[in-house]
């Protein structure tokens, strides 16, 4: 019983941090309704397979917390599986939650990982913003490109391969998530689907150009 309770929780967890990019223990616990001592236990098996890693956040007095993201190790998993989980997933949530939560969900996630990618890609100029968000989109699994858009004095970010496309094909909400996850990253800017794979397009692409210049 042990190894097939394991099984799903591991799946969860790398799923889980694949999206959200870093999570401490705590959060990911909540999140799989376990204790954080369990939750802890499934994160150094993890780390003694060699898909997550941890690093200190301080937390204020007492002992720092620890961080937990995949590895690239980690990111390699997923092509062998883990889309027909993370439908899985979506399917029993889009039967028990109603579109208005299940759009809300998704918002809310945006607003979250947008905030992690502010922090990630820091304050500097623009176009350095820009080419941080598409290196933190290759780790992610993305096959990106970056390019100088003159006609809008701004840039243009296609993405060839979509680490989240058969989940895309069923769920079209979620691009709209990515959308919004990088209007809200880049708030100083206008961000515009270009082209989109969905749509037939041979890329998701991603104009985006500061409001005034």
């Amino acid at each position: 019983m042990g190894a097939h309770a394991q099984a799903p929780t591991r799946e969860t967890t790398l799923t889980l941090l694949l999206r959200q990019g870093e999570m401490s223990a705590a959060d990911l616990a909540e999140q799989l309704g376990i204790s954080v001592q369990a939750m802890r236990r499934h994160l150094r098996s993890l780390e003694d397979d060699g898909l997550v890693e941890s690093k200190p956040m301080p937390v204020g007095p007492g002992r720092p917390s620890n961080l937990w993201c995949l590895t690239s190790r980690g990111r390699q998993h997923f092509p062998d599986g883990s889309e027909h989980f993370a439908l899985g997933l979506l399917n029993s949530m889009a039967a028990t939650l109603s579109p208005e939560a299940m759009a809300s969900l998704l918002s809310q996630q945006a607003l979250e990982k947008a905030s992690r990618y502010r922090q990630r890609v820091g304050s500097g100029p623009l176009q350095d913003r820009i080419a941080a968000l598409a290196d933190l989109r290759r780790q992610e699994g993305y096959v990106t490109e970056l390019s100088h858009d003159p006609d809008s004095k701004g840039w243009l970010l296609s993405e060839f391969h979509c680490s989240v496309q058969r989940i895309a094909e069923e769920y079209p909400a979620v691009c709209d998530q990515e959308l919004q996850l990088i209007r809200h990253t880049f708030p100083d800017c206008r961000v515009e689907r270009v082209h989109w794979r969905l749509e037939k397009g041979h890329s998701c692409g991603f104009r985006i150009s500061p409001h005034h210049g």
